[in-house]
């Protein structure tokens, strides 16, 4: 089947700058209402690889997000709230994005377009096949990130990809492809849009469901989060209250002893 890059496809609609402030809203609002249906038809290779992700994390690997632009950034996002929302280590998911750090907040020109870099930014965190990798790419064409992918296969390293092409050459090189169609763009070529909508469904998807199966989770609740602000303090007390049917003045005292919920549900129980 020939490739054909439906992110980059004409618009199916035209003269935008000729439509009011509520055509544009009604019409961006259509589109997304699409992205959903499409993530549901990729459910079965998300799952392939969720499952591979999780096998290597709790044998002590890690996940490594890769991208440029948008996609990459869409990663550093998933990875940097998975250790405030599961309590896991900074270094078990990580987000890396063509051009480093800076270009998180300011495009670094011709970043993605390195066939060397993106291996080079696997191997300064040491990089092994413990470890599984995702390349993030809607057009799925990026040169780090397929590069990277290629390596990552050289050595042995479980390789997944989130694109909105089918049959794209990063497809190709993952052994994990995940492929969300969402066809043409709104704005023609403005992948941030639909495409980068289903980049972060996907993630959504992959890290949370990868955590729920390591255990992070109890019930519906996020009882190994980090208590970094009041509010997540007072949802840390509100577990306890509903977890041990005990009062608030007890909760708040067994949270400030044991900074964290697992650790006071565990305590008290064993005490009780």
């Amino acid at each position: 089947m020939a490739f054909i890059k439906t992110t980059e496809e004409n618009s199916k609609y035209n003269h935008l700058e000729r439509m009011t402030v509520q055509e544009l809203l009604n019409n961006i609002n259509k589109e997304d209402k699409t992205v959903p249906n499409a993530v549901e038809k990729a459910i079965p290779q998300i799952e392939k690889l969720v499952q591979q992700i999780v096998q290597k994390l709790k044998e002590g690997g890690r996940l490594f997000y890769i991208g440029a632009g948008t996609s990459g950034r869409l990663g550093v996002v998933d990875a940097s709230e998975c250790p405030p929302t599961f309590g896991v280590s900074y270094d078990v998911v990580i987000g890396l994005i063509a051009g480093g750090d800076k270009a998180i907040r300011q495009a670094v020109e011709n970043a993605e377009d390195s066939t060397t870099q993106g291996w080079e930014d696997l191997k300064q965190n040491n990089i092994s096949n413990k470890d599984v990798v995702i390349g993030i790419a809607a057009s799925g064409t990026t040169p780090y990130v397929i590069s990277a992918l290629k390596q990552c296969n050289d050595n042995n390293i479980i390789t997944g990809c989130i694109t909105s092409n089918k049959n794209s050459p990063l497809s190709l090189v993952s052994k994990y492809p995940i492929e969300v169609v969402v066809g043409p763009e709104f704005v023609t070529g403005s992948s941030r849009m639909k495409a980068g909508t289903a980049q972060k469904l996907v993630l959504n998807m992959i890290s949370t469901t990868a955590m729920i199966q390591l255990g992070k989770i109890k019930g519906n609740k996020m009882i190994d989060m980090q208590l970094s602000n009041d509010k997540l303090v007072n949802r840390g007390v509100q577990m306890l209250m509903s977890e041990l049917k005990v009062a608030r003045t007890e909760a708040e005292s067994l949270l400030k002893r044991y900074k964290n919920v697992r650790n006071a549900i565990n305590h008290y129980k064993n005490e009780n």
